[in-house]
């Protein structure tokens, strides 16, 4: 039987970090919203896990996600969130986190690989000059950029019914 994957507080998660490091385990850090999960966040994370030993999943709080999203978003609240992410296979630990950019979080952990989606290239993700200043690489992973959580809604609106 699978279990999910703890979600836990910074603290902790830069312990823990810490020793599978010393264990000689890399990292990998994958962040996002995950407001309506879809199949491309599912690709996006699985992706982000064959990168390296462990991923870590940063989620954004629902401050953050306000500011970064507008009223009405997030739909479902960080726990709830974190929590269904942190069902998916090969996620090794879940966060949540409430800067707007993971840039603060990414400093502190200083994962191996940062992942994101294919909607980036490695030079167009904001934070890669943090995780190149550390040593750290930024891989591209996931399918292409057909779903969104933002689309998805916008058709929910329209179906009949609603």
């Amino acid at each position: 039987m699978t279990t999910n994957a703890p979600i836990v507080e910074e603290a902790e998660l830069t312990r823990i970090v810490e020793e599978e490091r010393r264990a000689g385990r890399t990292i990998a850090f994958a962040n996002g919203v995950f407001d309506i999960l879809h199949v491309g966040h599912v690709r996006y994370l699985q992706g982000a896990a064959a990168v390296a030993d462990r991923l870590i999943v940063a989620v954004n709080s629902d401050e953050s996600v306000r500011e970064l999203k507008g009223a009405g978003r997030p739909v479902t609240g960080e726990r709830e969130r974190a929590e269904i992410i942190s069902a998916i296979r090969g996620i090794s630990w879940v966060t949540i986190f409430r800067e707007k950019s993971p840039a603060r979080l990414l400093a502190v952990l200083r994962p191996d690989f940062q992942a994101k989606g294919t909607d980036y290239t490695p030079d167009t993700v904001p934070e890669a000059s943090i995780v190149r200043g550390y040593g750290g690489k930024v891989v591209i992973v996931g399918d292409p950029k057909d779903h969104s959580t933002t689309d998805l809604l916008h058709r929910m609106k329209k179906s009949p019914g609603n």
